[in-house]
């Protein structure tokens, strides 16, 4: 199990089935600001839906051969959202970084800083040289993420994800290992 605290107040751990109910909740609660910009939210209608994710989520740890993909950003007590690797690529040593977080816990700096203890992880536990963010071009609070964490901008993907019956263009940030150690 994978436990990250950055401060009191924020933590990084695994995901377990009991947090289903928790983060279905999150959710709902979220799903019309979340809908305008993650595909997902649509086929998220009952709390098993979410507890067939998690359950896909720790499957996926014994397939990836331990490395923790997805987990729960804990705020104060309360999952705040999740954060993850949607992407490793063990050849090349890259990974790509998911992440949402509900809407009542924005403007708290709680996602850059699971942004900043992810990419620890991954440079320092799984010897990556290279992590990206893939942030919606219309997404500012997203995109400001990866500025804050001094990643690159390397260009847009064109109409690469399709939400809501539009298709959007994201912005690709990356930062390298030995850009990160200083």
């Amino acid at each position: 199990m994978m436990i990250r605290e950055m401060n009191n107040d924020i933590t990084l751990r695994s995901f377990t089935v009991d947090d289903s109910e928790e983060l279905f909740q999150l959710t709902d609660r979220s799903r019309e600001y979340l809908g305008k910009w993650l595909p997902w939210i649509d086929y998220t209608k009952e709390v098993n839906d979410t507890k067939e994710w998690i359950q896909a989520s720790l499957k996926g740890v014994v397939e990836t051969g331990g490395y923790i993909k997805t987990a729960a950003i804990i705020y104060k007590g309360s999952i705040a959202g999740t954060i993850g690797f949607n992407i490793i690529d063990q050849t090349n040593k890259s990974g790509v970084i998911g992440y949402w977080i509900g809407e009542d816990f924005q403007g708290k700096g709680i996602m850059t800083q699971a942004c900043k203890a992810l990419i620890d992880y991954g440079f320092r536990e799984l010897d990556l040289n290279r992590v990206e963010i893939n942030v919606a071009t219309g997404n500012l609070k997203s995109k400001a993420i990866p500025e804050r964490l001094g990643m690159t901008l390397e260009g847009t993907k064109r109409q690469v994800e399709k939400i809501g019956g539009k298709f959007h263009d994201h912005f690709v940030y990356s930062i390298l290992a030995d850009e990160w150690q200083k």
